[in-house]
């Protein structure tokens, strides 16, 4: 398998969170061997879906891991919550906790691509948590208004597209920070980022709601440096040579102040890195085993 290749059909689940207005499905897909021990959750990014991760997972499998790829509520094929402030992190870390609990003594590995970076990083701070290693894909504990701004610009937004050609050009636009994608690699984003319409057309797999809760305070620098300084386990951060979420110094800092804390920058990336190339899995990997 080249890093091309995403890999059979994986099997699907779900998981029901409790939340103030009832149980919510979420859905997840698991690549691997399903009794493997040796578990790697990819949680990802604000609009995003767990589908981002097939090539990864595809890697990540062919070398003995159970990956565990989570559609965050809200997004793909889990459930939208009625009450949108519900869209928050602490909520979000409950969910993800009910889903790592069906993991109980195993070995876990966190990927997380920004939101879910940071997620990972919430969680890896708490008191006798679960994971053992994480990898932070273009996020820090310092988020600067700049890049904020420019994400809150386009979220909630609820374009209507003709066809999946015209939902294709939007998100080549919108996720352009992604790097240097194949033909192939955006037709399998655009499959698992939009979704018909019962007034026809397409829409995002995503709940536009989802930006109420960002629209609600001023957008401003977000520091988390006294959550930062809670993580024991080893940590890889992943950095889109263009990123302007990520910046250098934030990076130094983290590297700086963590005894366990190793860099990767991808070149003619912005924010965030797909993970779809072989250099970054082999970094990943390479990575995970060093710390295994």
């Amino acid at each position: 398998m080249t890093a091309g290749d995403i890999p059979a059909t994986p099997r699907f689940g779900t998981v029901r969170c409790l939340r103030p207005e009832g149980f919510r499905a979420m859905a997840y897909t698991e690549w691997g061997n399903e009794h493997s021990t040796r578990v790697v959750v990819c949680v990802h990014g604000l609009t995003r879906n767990g589908r981002d991760f097939g090539w990864l997972a595809g890697a990540l499998a062919g070398q003995g891991y159970r990956v565990v790829c989570p559609d965050v509520l809200g997004r793909g094929s889990s459930d939208w919550l009625q009450d949108p402030t519900g869209y928050g992190y602490p909520l979000y870390m409950a969910d993800l906790a009910t889903l790592l609990a069906r993991y109980e003594g195993c070995d876990i590995s966190w990927i997380g691509t920004s939101m879910g970076g940071l997620l990972g990083m919430f969680l890896a701070a708490a008191d006798k948590t679960p994971i053992r290693r994480l990898v932070m894909n273009d996020v820090g504990p310092f988020l600067p208004k700049a890049a904020l701004e420019r994400i809150v610009e386009y979220v909630g937004k609820a374009p209507t597209f003709s066809s999946p050609a015209s939902a294709e050009s939007y998100l080549r636009t919108i996720l352009a920070g992604f790097g240097p994608l194949s033909d192939a690699q955006w037709q399998h984003l655009t499959q698992h980022s939009v979704k018909a319409q019962t007034q026809g057309g397409f829409g995002l797999a995503y709940d536009p709601a989802i930006a109420v809760p960002l629209q609600a305070a001023p957008v401003d620098d977000v520091n988390l440096w006294p959550v930062w300084g809670q993580v024991r386990c080893p940590v890889l951060v992943i950095r889109g040579a263009l990123s302007d979420l990520l910046p250098v110094e934030c990076v130094a800092g983290m590297r700086a102040s963590h005894p366990a804390c190793s860099e990767f920058t991808v070149p003619e990336t912005g924010h965030a890195p797909l993970l779809a190339s072989a250099a970054e899995q082999d970094a990943i990997l390479n990575w995970l085993q060093e710390n295994g």
